[in-house]
């Protein structure tokens, strides 16, 4: 073997353990742990340069800002108790019906997901689903379940609605009102049948009457200012979204206000939130950029972006249609953060159709319904829920995947065609 072969299969051994640990967690090691120490392996073997390594790396500032930003609003949210009043609150309205209920755990999962991105909807929102659900006597893993397919479902709404957008379109991210030409038509069939096929799966599950009374908590002041801060920045976007901007730096910058005014008017310092935030998602990502570098190096990317314009030039059709299926199953297999990477690196090489470009979003955001390790949004979900004393197995979880990701894949690339022509 040549030490060029050599250096390309070492690269990829590296990278597969790196994802396999991101995924896996043995230990229960962080996943950034395992990220980065890929990259630095790479970096140490000379396998990536060090050079190559930091351009890597400040590729993702946008993708960090968001992340930064959000995961800030989340947790503000958290602390203020938003989401438990409105947990709560869909319990008040569900009436006893466990249906209603279950419909509206989907609604306010929805509207979380489009305007704070999926990882809000898996982190905070699922405790506060949980804990109400347990409150009203109810079966709480449908409810859970709920959180964790909507939080992917709802995921292409919005430019916003999932970090995993920013890594795939980078600096080709569409303005807004091109963005909802071409997906709104998608994510509505998208999550009206991820919604109709996990109903008609949990039907066993919502036929027991749920208790109504429970107490609902007290919204304090700075809480309905975190609400009002939310709006404001869910509008700030859509407008930075409207002028192609983009959209780490005023996510930073509109979450950071929001903090600011919500803790002065508590009188509070900000180094309890900020502690509490989830900045190991930060390293995790940058060492993710690194071992995709390694991995272009290789000419993986470059293949893959071959392939897709290859595919593209035949039929742009059956480019789209097999990407969009194709790499839904592969991010199952190494998470969608690194494929996303991976796709979002080749398709920005070349000069395909932007349907071919939205089946691949579509793929890297809806995908991951089918297992528990297919992003990092349900992985987040899984942490969360055994925090509370739930767990789901893998298999759980697949069986229902199963049978609810492909319907909304196939009705989400079908209406891409369709919203396209």
């Amino acid at each position: 073997m040549t030490a060029f072969h050599a250096a390309h299969l070492a690269t990829w051994t590296v990278a597969a353990s790196a994802v396999t640990g991101v995924i896996l967690r043995p230990w229960r090691m962080h996943e950034a742990v395992w990220a980065v120490a890929g990259a630095a392996a790479l970096v140490l073997a000379g396998l990536v340069s060090w050079r190559n390594a930091g351009i890597a790396v400040g590729r993702g500032l946008d993708v960090y800002l968001f992340l930064a930003g959000m995961m800030l609003l989340s947790e503000l949210a958290r602390r203020e108790g938003l989401f438990d009043f409105l947990a709560a609150h869909a319990v008040e309205l569900a009436a006893g019906s466990p249906r209603r209920l279950f419909l509206l755990t989907y609604a306010i999962g929805t509207l979380v997901t489009v305007f704070m991105s999926n990882d809000a909807t898996a982190v905070v929102l699922t405790p506060a689903v949980y804990a109400v659900a347990r409150r009203a006597k109810a079966d709480a893993l449908p409810y859970l379940f709920a959180c964790a397919f909507i939080a992917n479902a709802a995921s292409f709404v919005l430019p916003i609605s999932n970090p995993a957008n920013l890594v795939i379109f980078g600096t080709h991210m569409p303005p807004l009102l091109q963005w909802l030409g071409q997906f709104t038509l998608p994510s509505l069939l998208a999550v009206v049948a991820t919604f109709a096929m996990h109903r008609r799966l949990e039907h066993g599950h919502l036929c027991r009457p749920i208790d109504s009374g429970i107490e609902i908590p007290t919204l304090s002041r700075s809480g309905a200012l975190t609400g009002y801060g939310i709006a404001l920045v869910a509008i700030a976007l859509l407008l930075a979204s409207f002028h192609g901007v983009a959209l780490g730096p005023p996510t930073l910058l509109a979450t950071s206000v929001v903090a600011a005014v919500v803790l002065f008017a508590k009188r509070e310092a900000p180094w309890a939130t900020l502690r509490h935030v989830s900045w190991g998602v930060l390293p995790l990502v940058a060492g993710l950029f690194v071992l995709v570098q390694g991995l272009q190096q290789t000419g993986a990317v470059s293949g893959l972006a071959r392939l897709l314009q290859s595919a593209a030039d035949a039929s742009t059709a059956a480019a789209a249609w097999g990407a969009g299926i194709g790499l839904a199953l592969a991010c199952n297999l190494v998470n969608n953060l690194p494929m996303g990477l991976v796709a979002g690196t080749a398709v920005n090489a070349t000069q395909v159709d932007p349907v071919v470009r939205g089946a691949i979003a579509i793929a890297i955001d809806l995908g991951p319904n089918l297992s528990v390790t297919g992003s990092l949004a349900t992985i987040l979900w899984l942490t969360a829920i055994r925090r509370e004393g739930e767990d789901v197995t893998a298999w759980q979880f697949l069986r229902r995947g199963a049978l609810v990701m492909p319907l909304a894949l196939l009705a989400a690339l079908a209406g891409l065609w369709l919203q396209a022509g």
